[in-house]
């Protein structure tokens, strides 16, 4: 395992649209550990492989919580209802936050680092990181959404 380097702003990768995973092998397998290794070294709560450089719909959350560590490879939002507003930031744009509006609740379909289907449910942090990491896959960051000033530290 290793420890990868982030993309920040400006890099015309992070702007491109991912595509699907199709085979589930070993080299997913490690690029699954170092995307989790980098996302806790960079002290991050989520990281989209965009983000190292790997255009593949995949990204890895961990709110630090009792769930753990969640992979997800081809995901799909359905289900997306209500509205909330966090403060996000991103890995990628180094100290700058934004007010951003997200859903309240939302269904996630994704595979596992098997191929396996599954679905899961988020709400509150867990529903606004699965969004901002989604956005990754599409090109997009959080700045595109802020309501109104992005903040600097």
């Amino acid at each position: 395992m290793a420890i990868r380097q982030i993309l920040k702003d400006g890099d015309e990768t992070l702007r491109k649209k991912s595509r699907p995973v199709d085979r589930f092998d070993s080299r997913l397998h490690e690029l699954l550990d170092d995307m989790a290794d980098t996302m806790y070294e960079n002290n991050g709560i989520g990281l989209a492989a965009p983000q190292v450089g790997i255009l593949r719909r995949i990204f890895v959350i961990d709110l630090n919580d009792e769930t753990g560590l969640k992979e997800f490879i081809n995901p799909e939002i359905v289900e997306p209802s209500g509205c909330q507003t966090a403060t996000e930031c991103c890995l990628s744009v180094p100290d700058t936050w934004g007010e951003v509006d997200r859903p309240a609740t939302l269904k996630i379909k994704a595979q596992d680092r098997h191929g396996k289907l599954f679905e899961l449910e988020a709400e509150e942090i867990l529903a606004v990181c699965i969004c901002h990491e989604y956005d990754h896959l599409d090109g997009i960051l959080f700045k595109d959404k802020v309501k109104g000033e992005l903040q600097h530290s």
